[in-house]
């Protein structure tokens, strides 16, 4: 029987098991896969980001934009709509698959609008900078 999302241990699993798919992806693994060098640092500070997104821990400093902008720099503005959407709909199968209740949902809400504002970061980090 699946229960919501209660702690960080909860977070680690839905962060581990989500990136476990996103490597193996076909269409999205390969940005992933060739721009992060320390897997295990990155499913930590995922999972900082993760725990104060729902939690409100206050675990997670960064700036998820300017990552997501250089990774688009990097693969030469490769990354489009659609790979996002691979991302959001593995990101709900695998909270589907691990929990339910109002923090999985919220974890599925945070992150679609996550992702459309990061896709939109990325498509206007493209254009030709004005004066």
């Amino acid at each position: 029987m699946r229960k919501d999302l209660q702690n960080r241990k909860d977070v680690h699993l839905l962060i581990t098991s989500f990136y476990k798919k996103v490597r193996k992806n076909p269409e999205i693994g390969y940005f992933f896969n060739n721009s992060i060098n320390n897997w295990d640092a990155h499913l930590s500070r995922l999972t900082d980001f993760w725990e104060s997104n729902l939690f409100f821990a206050g675990t997670y400093s960064g700036n998820p934009q300017r990552a997501h902008v250089k990774v688009d720099y990097e693969h030469q503005g490769k990354i489009d709509g659609r790979h996002f959407g691979i991302w959001l709909n593995l990101w709900f199968e695998t909270i589907d698959e691990l929990f339910k209740g109002e923090l999985a949902e919220r974890a599925k809400h945070n992150a679609r609008k996550m992702s459309t504002h990061l896709y939109i970061k990325v498509f206007q980090s493209r254009r030709p900078q004005k004066g």
